[in-house]
């Protein structure tokens, strides 16, 4: 039954029927299916999908909006009913698509997933000049940055933000994360970052295996 339903949550979001996401998300729900693993594995998993068919050309931007409209409609019913620690200090993140783009389907994805992990995330948005985010994350007291581009013209950003990081002092109490299309994790060594995700349910576990290991080092932000 839970795999059933996790399947056609999937599918509902990939088919771009939002009604039926937002139905077999409220079955889930009735069914006491964990709500993180119906997100994760059900309307995550789908816009994955969705994605991989955009970047295969079957799907268009068009195509992608409306699925994630439904994958947004599945988690307004799914997010109330995640199970949280109302003690735990949140870890802060910076999010956002840098400079020079304005894709922001894949970052509003990880931004998710990130507050299903636990995170406080501020979403800087999309077009976002490097100096911005290593402003926000001073301002905030964040642990971690999250960038994000579909575009090859935009990557010198990411490499930027790293930098001005470096220059201040910081490299070792901001950690940088990067993702998007063209990002590979050989670019992501050379510009120094310190990790780099091909989806969404990665980046968040990621992000959470990066701030253990900084509290392990007693490098608490």
């Amino acid at each position: 039954m839970k795999d059933e339903l996790i399947k056609k949550l999937s599918d509902a979001v990939v088919d771009m029927e939002e009604d039926e996401t937002v139905e077999i998300s409220k079955q889930c729900v009735q069914n006491d299916i964990n709500a993180y693993e119906a997100i994760d594995k059900g309307l995550a998993n789908g816009m994955n999908r969705a994605g991989e068919l955009y970047e295969e050309g079957e799907y268009y931007i068009p195509e992608l909006l409306m699925c994630s409209d439904a994958m947004y409609a599945g988690l307004d019913v799914l997010k109330p009913h995640l199970k949280k620690d109302e003690n735990e200090v949140k870890e802060k993140v910076v999010i956002g698509v840098v400079q020079g783009d304005t894709h922001d389907i894949g970052k509003n994805l990880v931004r998710i997933m990130m507050e299903t992990e636990g995170f406080e995330v501020i979403d800087l948005g999309r077009d976002i000049p490097p100096i911005d985010f290593v402003e926000k994350a001073k301002e905030v007291g964040a642990s971690i940055i999250v960038l994000s581009t579909l575009m090859t013209t935009t990557m010198d950003g990411m490499a930027e933000v790293v930098n001005i990081l470096k220059e201040q002092g910081l490299k070792d109490k901001i950690k940088v994360m990067i993702g998007g299309g063209p990002i590979s994790q050989s670019y992501a060594d050379k510009i120094g970052a310190d990790g780099y995700t091909t989806d969404a349910s990665k980046a968040a576990k990621f992000a959470k295996d990066l701030v253990s290991k900084m509290k392990g080092n007693g490098l608490e932000a």
